[in-house]
């Protein structure tokens, strides 16, 4: 699987809000940092727990990707995501930092992202190096 590919899969996963079809996109022992203040979650059930738990209240997902870079086993790339949460529309604007294994499953995702309280669009040039 191409790192392109692993995210079609990931954002078909989010927007289905189907927590086993994202963990699957990850090794055994992956790394899954959503904040950089707390710990990771650990391994695909780690993965699975964490999406589960926050997916639970989202629906209306749309999700889009920019154009990612990749050096080796490495990918960086940036995300815009409107969801309602609760019912609350919501617009994400963040970025992964993945590594991969030889397979294409993720070993390490890290994400910075924020949020606003309301739908927003993508400004022009977003997403392109």
């Amino acid at each position: 699987m191409t790192p392109t590919q692993w995210l079609a899969a990931y954002r078909k996963a989010w927007i289905a809000r189907d927590a086993d079809s994202a963990a699957a996109l990850f090794t055994e022992d992956a790394t899954y940092a959503e904040q950089p203040y707390e710990a990771a979650f650990v391994g695909r059930g780690g993965v699975r727990d964490y999406w589960a738990r926050v997916t639970a209240t989202q629906s209306d997902i749309e999700m889009q990707f920019g154009t990612p870079i990749t050096v080796g086993n490495r990918t960086a790339v940036e995300w815009w995501t409107t969801l309602k949460n609760g019912g609350v529309p919501m617009t994400l604007a963040g970025a992964f930092i993945l590594t991969f294994d030889a397979s294409g499953l993720c070993r390490t995702l890290r994400e910075y992202w924020h949020f606003v309280a309301e739908t927003k669009t993508p400004k022009r040039g977003w997403g392109t190096i």
